[in-house]
């Protein structure tokens, strides 16, 4: 069984996606992270989020791949692991100006589509159910109020140690938004038949069980 998580930035998708994965025995692809390590590839090269032609250009050289290691997701890009550099405020911003480019997505797509060919995959993202695996058994549209979402990223920076302005953070989950919803390429929308949560008011065990529970309806 597949199943596909899409939503907006800070909703949660990726802890989500994960407890669900396990809970089913299922692969766990954190597509996120995978477009995360092309931004990653692109700013180590020192690209603009605005030169489309170096962008097209570099994708063609980033060899991104997952890895897992004693039950861990390990995403690898050019052979080097990156997963402790990918969940900066540059790599996400990067993120969302390259993954709209079509020659990043489609490469990117095709190596989530053979994963999910050979196993039983739950994917996470802005497109899966969408774009991605338009197949999939249970397509599941996982979202929260922006303040809801901010409150959790600020909360995260504080107790990493890191300086946090709750405002800047909001406004950056709004900008992120509304790129996500406009982008000429595979726009963040709910799939027609997705299930809708709102986890504004929900504990991660109360989604993860109402994920589960459309698991048993499929």
């Amino acid at each position: 069984m597949n199943i596909a998580i899409d939503g907006p930035a800070g909703a949660g998708k990726s802890t989500i996606a994960k407890l669900v994965a396990k809970e089913l025995g299922n692969i766990y692809v954190d597509t996120g992270a995978m477009y995360r390590a092309m931004a990653l590839y692109m700013i180590k090269n020192g690209i603009s989020p605005d030169d489309v032609a170096s962008i097209e250009e570099a994708c063609e050289h980033a060899d991104i791949s997952i890895a897992y290691q004693d039950g861990a997701q390990h995403v690898m890009l050019n052979g080097e692991d990156v997963t402790g550099e990918l969940r900066t405020e540059a790599v996400g911003n990067m993120a969302s100006s390259t993954s709209v480019n079509a020659r990043v997505r489609t490469k990117l797509v095709s190596l989530q589509q053979k994963l999910a060919e050979r196993t039983g995959v739950v994917m996470d993202g802005r497109d899966i159910g969408t774009v991605v695996l338009p197949n999939a058994e249970v397509k599941v549209y996982l979202t929260a109020s922006v303040e809801t979402r901010a409150k959790r990223r600020y909360k995260e920076l504080i107790e990493k140690g890191l300086t946090a302005d709750f405002d800047a953070i909001a406004a950056d989950i709004r900008d992120r938004d509304y790129r996500d919803m406009n982008r000429k390429n595979s726009p963040l929308r709910q799939a027609d038949d997705a299930v809708l949560v709102d986890s504004s008011d929900m504990t991660i065990d109360e989604v993860v069980s109402a994920i589960l529970d459309l698991t048993k309806k499929a």
